[in-house]
């Protein structure tokens, strides 16, 4: 039943105070919420209705697509596989290459430190099969992308074809290989040292002798001077102990193949098959049960040094300890 009135400004309104019961069971009430057969309605709303809705969805999302899809295109078209978009002074990495040094312990807790016991064959191998890992793709040319087609060998006086990149060999590492487990069994442990790699970075060598800076050793002096002119286009390597005791402790050492990065890896520029030039350094004879360390730096004229636990350049750190 429905009662009319009237407010005192004359306008009529209504209002329903009994409402037709409701007899239906919960089951028909989810069944007509579904589907109402008297009003052909699905989830309350027409097929009209429903029509429209997807109708704008699809529109929309496919709007949506087309302008990513447009600016993916855009951006992807300013990237490079091989060049990077940044480079030198107007990338984050810039222009002072450091170096880095090979083997590093599998425990990221233990840092920089090389520390092992000569007489544990276990221990022992542990470094070894790291240096192993490491050194593969130098060994093995198919481990390449271009299986080692794109590296030919080269020389101070024999620069790399354009295209082209220089082979590294491991020939003549002394006794710095897997065959003599590095020296690791003696006590004699051998550590590798790279030049990290800056895109288009082009070394400055040191062929004048009024270009020699003051705190290069003196030992690498003499070398610089005796070398033919050509060999002087090298990037100059020299390891020795951090303090004093250290330098008392870490002993004699060897570089092989040579004290330095010859000139004609570089610039690098992301070519097929390019490995990084290597440096083997023979400790000769560390002091045992000690923890020395060690200090290796790279010598060029636009290879800035900074020492700094946060900020290194030019150089890297790392320990060794042999028990």
């Amino acid at each position: 039943m429905v009662k009319h009135n009237t407010d005192t400004n004359g306008i009529g309104y209504e209002w329903e105070y009994a409402k037709v019961k409701d007899d239906r069971t919960i089951w028909q009430k989810i069944q007509n919420g579904i589907y109402n057969p008297s009003s052909h309605e699905f989830l309350g709303r027409s097929a009209k209705s429903w029509g429209g809705i997807l109708l704008f969805y699809a529109v929309f999302y496919s709007s949506l697509a087309c302008m990513f899809g447009i600016c993916m295109k855009v951006l992807l078209s300013t990237l490079n596989d091989h060049t990077p978009h940044f480079t030198l002074t107007s990338s984050i990495i810039g222009t002072n290459p450091g170096l880095g040094f090979r083997p590093m312990s599998p425990n990221v807790e233990d840092g920089s430190l090389i520390y092992y016991a000569a007489d544990n064959a276990t221990n022992v191998e542990v470094w070894t099969n790291q240096l192993d890992k490491f050194l593969a793709v130098y060994k093995n040319k198919t481990l390449l992308p271009d299986k080692g087609n794109n590296q030919q060998k080269c020389g101070y006086n024999t620069p790399p074809q354009k295209d082209k990149v220089c082979d590294v060999s491991l020939a003549n590492m002394g006794p710095c290989s897997s065959e003599f487990k590095y020296q690791y069994p003696k006590a004699q442990p051998c550590v590798f040292i790279k030049l990290n790699k800056i895109f288009d970075w082009e070394p400055e060598f040191y062929i004048n002798k009024s270009d020699i800076p003051a705190d290069m050793p003196n030992e690498l002096k003499e070398k610089i001077g005796s070398r033919m002119k050509h060999e002087l286009f090298t990037i100059w390597v020299t390891c020795d102990g951090e303090a004093p005791a250290d330098k008392d402790s870490i002993g004699p050492l060897k570089l092989y193949p040579q004290d330095g990065f010859p000139g004609y890896y570089y610039p690098y520029r992301n070519k097929q098959d390019y490995l990084s030039p290597l440096i083997a350094i023979h400790f000769l004879n560390p002091k045992r049960h000690t923890l020395i360390n060690v200090e290796c730096r790279a010598w060029a004229k636009n290879i800035f040094y900074k020492r700094s636990l946060q900020n290194r350049e030019g150089s890297v750190h790392f320990e060794l300890m042999i028990d």
